[in-house]
């Protein structure tokens, strides 16, 4: 009896090992004498299992030295390191989720993890420029605070379409499993809860539409049960600043969500946009009010009110950022941008003046001012679908307009904003490429009496304008093709000379009927009879859900059903709903504006779908298509498109467009519709005096935004964070993970030894035939990637691959599989495996060239007890681990220990000729046989000298992130493990020739 009930009195420390189930675990924190808390030898997290000693037999265990008869050759070493490292998921280095992320993260997306360490709830606007990496940035927090322990959950906000990029960027570079929260999911997730449980767990990881968690059926489960840690991407479109409408209703329930998620004071809460001001105040201040309710009302004219929004605000531009891309990663150097003008076709200039004309009379016929404002926006929108392409007209021609609802003439104004114009305010461009509507309710519609009937005075004239709106219609039905409308003859042409120029081009339009009308001519006409290089054409517009959009752009992009590689040159039109978030860069590298955008900001949003950070394509190009006779386009162009251009080449700062915007627009389209004066437009600086003025103000509005904001970016105070000492810090933590040249060189040598035959790819990365690796890592691979993943399977030298394929990096599921199994297999009993599937052994013996005297490396693995102090005051213990190697000269009874950089150098040591076996097992058994006496407590002095190391940087990040020091502590936890030993010795001088 007291035999049994020992093990459940048996005290075990954080870090020792013990023997039960078969094998060796470590004991983790948050264990107690009646319930360990344990992971398997060299496991992962995901392998932690809680035992009861009462129950199950647990005893104390130490690491067993290596066999001296388990010898491999001078490779050997190299991969048991390397697989040994690969493994780690709790690094001991200050930034503890190191370990288990995949992306090396340049300097400048340090400063916002360095900004969220000092806060003691985390709250951050990230703002940085589209495309330099802020689903990095806001990644690395996340995966930071979860790693600490500071965050138990995360749930990401975000639009639908996005949903599932964020969740495989959070899977893929951070390792954080979430779950998809969607119209299209909830069924099924609601099946999979227990009766009466939430959805949400706390501690769990989500990515939920925010559409969809807003509506009152979902929104109090979701904010009862919500996790610690929130994301909301694109966050400027909770906080538009509309008063009425429908768009007003759902920016004021997005941002009554967040403002009731943001009211609770221990929320951690990430705000992510490139666009987080409109040009207009309210809505920023708004934004800013849900990070700390000061910066709603302090005054960024003061030093003490930019001090404030610099602890919260993080906002660089690509040339901020320029210098920290200087090493040959994947980032443009440059975008070529050019206008590409065209003349209208003959007949096409003749609707266009028609419709001018029509425009003119219907305008100034108004009766009262709703009238007005209604026929306004109707006609505004005729010109600008016309000016798009005959579809979208013909569609306009014979659909309502949307400001026929109105009831008074400012809700026309809006309403009319919102679809006809491109307000930065507006929601997100994914549901704003419907075709606006021109027709209008005819004169005795709109005009019954008051007994009910209607008057009909005004028949004739009401059935006059049908038929002219018909005879538009028919005369615009015409124009389709290339040979009338010249502006998609002029896109033919530019297509086919970036294709031929090795681009892959984006084409991006304003509306679906146009982006079809585009896909469909362009498709005609690249690939016609005779063609020799054919051309894949798809479209993606807002009629698409967002799973369908992604499966049309991976139909584009990638491998069919039979394996077979994506086609090389292709097109992709789309509609704005691409223009937001989603990242193109890996396959596509030019854009082509067929249609202006009625704001500056929709052609950044564009044009970084493909200029980000991850292009392979060092000149990505923009071109701009107008119409040199269209005053449409011409107003366009010198109003908005040129200035805001002009501006950002002079002060180097690329800001919204101000709020007087819109009145300048109105008034130079006023000059073009109501006065006739279209010939003033087709030369740039020829405005009539009235909408000069306009236009002028105008631009030193806007000039007067870009030095303000110059100027007060200057004191942020994130320019005084040291990113590089910081830098310098997790290059030093990566480098002892593993580095990526050498997780590349690990995956393609361990699969050659385990008969995956290797084959170089073009793209720098290589592929590899699972039918003959051992059966354990064919079944392992098979889980990671999918039963009927593409074969051989491809190997992507990138931080992330497409789906059923791999990224060489640390965390891929397929490479950390292949590290576990040769991990495994070295460690295992090498009687139960066939040699071939070891390829890493725990000796070996080397002659070669490299040593002058015979000099032994050590590999070791290191346990660390962490002490770390946490916001609320108190320390939490972790556990964490490093492998090192250590290396002496001469005997092992009497060892001469070498520098860390000479002792790694060994690792790249050749054999020069064989060694007899038996004569290296003696020598092994040697070096074992000091180990406990000699060697041990050397290798005691090296744990806690880098225990000591590794707590000055952890005391050196904390420093620089102003974070709490008392009670930091790294602290060496039992003999560290030796997991290989490998000697080598002079390779003997052979004489030549005669002497021979």
């Amino acid at each position: 009896m007291t035999t049994a009930a020992q093990p459940t009195q048996q005290q075990y420390a954080v870090g020792s090992l013990v023997h039960a189930r078969g094998r060796e675990w470590v004991v983790l924190p948050d264990s107690t004498p009646e319930l360990l808390v344990l992971r398997p030898l060299g496991g992962a997290d995901d392998d932690v299992a809680g035992i009861l000693p009462a129950l199950e037999q647990v005893v104390p265990a130490t690491f067993a030295p290596p066999t001296p008869s388990d010898l491999g050759d001078q490779q050997a070493a190299g991969l048991l390191r390397t697989a040994l490292r690969i493994g780690f998921r709790s690094g001991a280095g200050p930034f503890r989720s190191l370990a288990s992320v995949s992306v090396d993260p340049r300097p400048y997306q340090l400063v916002p993890l360095m900004m969220a360490l000092r806060q003691d709830t985390v709250r951050l606007l990230i703002a940085d420029d589209v495309g330099i990496g802020k689903t990095v940035e806001a990644g690395l927090i996340a995966a930071e605070l979860l790693a600490q322990g500071d965050a138990r959950g995360l749930v990401v906000l975000c639009s639908p379409a996005l949903a599932e990029q964020w969740r495989a960027e959070l899977y893929g570079k951070f390792g954080v499993d979430a779950r998809l929260v969607l119209p299209s999911t909830i069924g099924r997730l609601l099946r999979e809860t227990p009766y009466g449980q939430s959805v949400f767990r706390p501690d769990g990881a989500y990515v939920v539409s925010t559409d969809f968690i807003k509506s009152p059926r979902h929104r109090e489960d979701f904010l009862k049960n919500c996790p610690d840690l929130v994301i909301v991407d694109e966050a400027h479109s909770c906080v538009a600043d509309t008063a009425i409408g429908a768009s007003a209703r759902t920016s004021q329930q997005r941002y009554s969500l967040l403002r009731a998620l943001a009211d609770q004071a221990d929320r951690h809460l990430l705000l992510v946009t490139a666009t987080p001001h409109s040009g207009k105040e309210e809505p920023f201040r708004r934004l800013l009010g849900l990070l700390d309710d000061r910066l709603a009302t302090v005054s960024f004219d003061t030093e003490a009110g930019r001090r404030l929004l610099a602890e919260y605000f993080v906002q660089r531009r690509r040339a901020d950022i320029r210098d920290d891309f200087g090493d040959g990663a994947h980032f443009p150097s440059s975008r070529d941008t050019a206008e590409s003008p065209y003349t209208l076709h003959r007949d096409y200039k003749k609707l266009l003046d028609e419709v001018l004309a029509y425009a003119r009379e219907t305008v100034r016929a108004a009766d009262g001012a709703l009238q007005q404002r209604q026929r306004w926006w109707s006609t505004l929108a005729l010109l600008r679908t016309l000016s798009s392409s005959p579809a979208a007209a013909v569609q306009s021609l014979n659909t309502r307009a949307g400001v026929e609802e109105a009831d008074c003439p400012e809700e026309a104004d809006r309403t009319g904003e919102r679809t006809v114009s491109d307000p930065a305010d507006s929601e997100g461009a994914e549901s704003a490429d419907a075709v606006p509507g021109t027709r209008l309710p005819a004169a005795a519609e709109a005009a019954d009496g008051p007994d009910g009937t209607s008057e009909h005075e005004d028949t004739a004239e009401d059935d006059e304008e049908k038929a002219r709106l018909i005879a538009m219609a028919e005369a615009a039905r015409k124009l389709e093709g290339p040979t009338r409308d010249t502006k998609l003859k002029k896109l033919i042409a530019t297509v086919t000379d970036l294709l031929d120029e090795g681009y892959r081009p984006i084409v991006f339009c304003r509306y679906i009927a146009t982006a079809d009308y585009v896909a469909r001519h362009l498709a005609k006409v690249l690939n016609k009879k005779g063609t020799e290089h054919p051309v894949a054409v798809a479209s993606v517009t807002g009629e698409l859900s967002p799973d369908q959009r992604v499966t049309r752009i991976a139909e584009l992009t990638g491998a069919d059903e039979d394996g077979n590689p994506p086609a090389e040159r292709r097109v992709l039109v789309a509609t704005d709903c691409l223009s937001e978030g989603v990242n193109l860069q890996e396959s596509f590298d030019a854009v082509v504006h067929y249609d202006l955008a009625w704001n500056p900001t929709r052609h950044e949003q564009r044009e970084g779908r493909v200029d980000r950070f991850g292009q392979r394509t060092d000149v990505v190009k923009a071109l701009t298509l107008y119409g040199a006779d269209n005053p449409v386009d011409g107003i366009v162009l010198n109003v908005l498109l040129r200035k805001h251009e002009r501006i950002r080449r002079v002060t180097g700062i690329s800001v919204p467009v101000p709020q007087e915007s819109e009145s300048a627009m109105q008034a130079v389209f006023e000059g073009l519709i109501l006065r006739g004066e279209k010939t003033a437009y087709e030369q740039e600086g020829l405005f009539p005096q009235e909408e000069a003025a306009a236009a002028e103000q105008l631009e030193i509005a806007w000039q007067s935004s870009a030095e303000r904001e110059k100027r007060n970016r200057s004191r942020y105070a994130q320019h005084r964070i040291k990113k590089d000492e910081v830098a310098a810090e997790v290059a030093e933590v990566r480098a002892a993970l593993g580095t990526g040249e050498e997780v590349r060189d690990f995956t393609r040598r361990a699969l050659t030894a385990l008969r995956g035959m290797p084959a170089p790819t073009k793209q720098g990365g290589f592929t590899v035939h699972t039918d003959a690796l051992p059966l354990g890592l064919r079944d392992a691979i098979s889980a990671a990637l999918g039963p009927r993943h593409p074969r051989p399977v491809v190997f992507h030298d990138a931080p992330s691959a497409p789906r059923g394929e791999a990224a060489l990096t640390r965390t891929d599921p397929v490479v950390a599989a292949t590290a576990r199994f040769v991990l495994d297999a070295a460690l295992d009993d090498a009687d139960k495996i066939p040699q071939w599937q070891r390829p890493a052994r725990r000796c070996g013996v080397v002659r070669t060239k490299a040593v002058d005297r015979r000099t032994t490396l050590l590999l070791v693995r290191h346990r660390f007890r962490l002490h770390l102090p946490t916001r609320d005051g108190s320390v939490r213990e972790q556990l964490a681990e490093d492998a090192r190697v250590v290396a002496f000269r001469g005997s092992a009874t009497a060892p001469e220990w070498l520098p860390e950089d000479e002792a790694l150098a060994l690792l790249d040591a050749r054999a020069a000729q064989n060694t007899d076996p038996n004569f290296a097992a003696g020598r092994i058994s040697e070096i074992l046989a000091a180990l406990p006496t000699v060697l041990m407590p050397e290798l005691r002095v090296h744990s806690a000298d880098l225990g000591k190391k590794l707590e000055a940087s952890h005391h050196r990040v904390r420093t620089a992130s102003r974070a709490r020091l008392a009670g930091l502590k790294v602290v060496p936890q039992g003999d560290p493990d030796v997991l290989g030993v490998y000697h080598y010795l002079p390779a003997p001088t052979i004489p030549q020739g005669a002497d021979a």
